[in-house]
């Protein structure tokens, strides 16, 4: 069989356990709309991760059919309307200014800084490890970092609890002691729970192909954007998705608006008597618990992978984070563009003045997917024998993995970045918000909070789900509690 035209998916599918003849069964529609051109191979990455999730979603859906699974179609122009969906979003008509104005590149005394001030709290505690008051402007903010170095800032906003990061070069961030061990691993790793003897775990009754997740319930504890893509991706495939947030952390309801469609969404205080006992009510009858904070931080309510699977044999438990479990950086908190800051990427993809970004939160987008694809193995294989699994992805990972896997016409490399001399990414002029992607990519729908626009899912297979079964609701104000219960 030959598969030089899936690129680096076989790879990506064996290190899920799958069979590489499901392969045979992707068409690929190429250059059939925008795409996302950038010096990086932006569309492989984008393409090959949601080819992942589709196939996982069919391989499913033909064992819940008991049939052969059906074929793949992978659009150019659905993915890439996909990877920019919360720039697509509309509620009656308003767009979501998803970025505060403190959210951006800095000129600091020896270099540039990317810093992170979309959420209140992230917003002040950067101005307070800046000295400056809460509502400084962004010119008092500009005149202290110009005469500070880059890394010292840095460290002074994470000693803070906020989020800045200094602009590095690709040599610089592999020499770095975070960035020197992501090398080597792949962009995502299934993990099977030990278990001998268990039973298979069949799946309910209901499930369809249209619906191949019916009948299974999905915690998830996830914030922007990573992981509430991977589990709308779920919710689509008719998961009952219930998202569990923190009552003293706000959330964007912009946000929800984008990833929000066919889940549920509660706010719930894990650090209350109440809350803890309600928590383990949920997991009893869970199939999944999806984990998106930084990690350690879930771990202090006891919801660690091992001691979730001790309570809920068969679990499937996917984690994401932004800078990888292990090494010095393994706690902190990141997003997409300080990943990109941080890993060469915006350097590669700006000008000799200026760094610059991808055409999408590629990172994050491309992350969800490998997540989903993830979980949906999992499910598969855990109906066989009856073992959970721990899925894991880092936004650094699935950075190495474009700067230096995904390369083609040697472009790109283990070598080496791609040349930022070199010709981009192919696909076309991205234009998000053009009447192409409006009108052939995107729905509407009248919901609860008004009309709202949004991108269709990308993952698509013959018989499979064409919409989700409802638009998202007002963030957090479901009952913590599954549907019939």
């Amino acid at each position: 069989m030959d598969l030089t035209e899936h690129g680096d998916l076989p790879r990506v599918w064996t290190v899920l356990g799958a069979e590489t003849g499901l392969l045979e069964g992707i068409r690929y529609e190429r250059g059939d709309g925008p795409g996302l051109p950038a010096r990086l191979p932006v569309m492989e990455l984008a393409r090959t991760s949601v080819a992942a999730a589709a196939l996982a979603a069919a391989e499913l859906a033909a064992v819940r059919a008991g049939g052969p699974a059906p074929r793949v179609r992978v659009s150019d122009g659905a993915v890439a309307a996909a990877f920019v969906s919360e720039r697509l979003v509309r509620l009656d008509g308003r767009a979501w200014a998803a970025f505060d104005p403190l959210s951006r590149f800095w000129r600091t005394g020896d270099g540039r800084l990317r810093t992170h001030a979309n959420y209140p709290h992230h917003r002040a505690r950067l101005l307070a490890a800046l000295g400056l008051p809460d509502g400084a402007p962004v010119a008092a903010v500009a005149a202290v970092l110009g005469g500070r170095r880059a890394v010292e800032v840095e460290e002074a906003v994470y000693a803070a609890g906020g989020l800045a990061v200094a602009v590095r070069d690709v040599r610089q961030w592999a020499a770095h002691p975070q960035g020197a061990l992501v090398p080597g691993r792949p962009p995502l790793t299934l993990e099977r729970s030990d278990g001998p003897g268990r039973r298979p775990v069949p799946f309910p009754a209901a499930g369809t192909p249209a619906r191949p997740c019916a009948g299974l319930r999905v915690l998830d504890l996830t914030r922007v954007l990573a992981g509430p893509v991977a589990t709308r991706t779920l919710a689509l495939l008719g998961a009952e998705v219930l998202r569990l947030d923190s009552p003293h952390l706000p959330e964007s309801q912009e946000a929800h608006n984008d990833t929000g469609p066919g889940k549920r969404s509660a706010v719930l205080d894990l650090a209350s008597r109440a809350g803890r006992r309600t928590f383990d009510e949920l997991l009893a009858g869970a199939d999944v618990v999806v984990s998106g904070y930084r990690p350690g931080a879930l771990d202090r309510f006891g919801l660690s992978p091992a001691e979730l699977a001790a309570r809920r044999p068969g679990l499937v438990v996917a984690r994401l984070s932004a800078w990888g479990r292990y090494g010095p950086w393994r706690g902190r908190r990141g997003f997409d563009s300080l990943v990109q800051a941080a890993t060469g990427i915006a350097l590669l993809e700006g000008t000799d003045s200026e760094p610059g970004a991808l055409p999408a939160q590629a990172l994050d987008h491309g992350t969800g997917y490998l997540l989903a694809a993830g979980v949906l193995r999992a499910l598969t294989e855990r109906h066989r024998d009856g073992r959970g699994a721990l899925v894991e992805a880092a936004l650094t990972e699935t950075a190495h993995w474009l700067v230096h896997d995904l390369g083609r016409d040697g472009t790109t490399g283990p070598d080496g970045p791609a040349d930022p001399d070199g010709p981009a990414d192919p696909g076309g002029p991205a234009d998000p918000g053009g009447p192409a992607n409006r009108d052939r990519w995107t729905s509407t729908v009248d919901g609860p909070l008004g009309r709202l626009r949004y991108a269709r899912s990308p993952v698509a297979y013959e018989g499979g789900p064409a919409d989700w079964t409802r638009p998202p609701g007002r963030w957090g104000t479901d009952a913590p509690a599954w549907s019939g219960d």
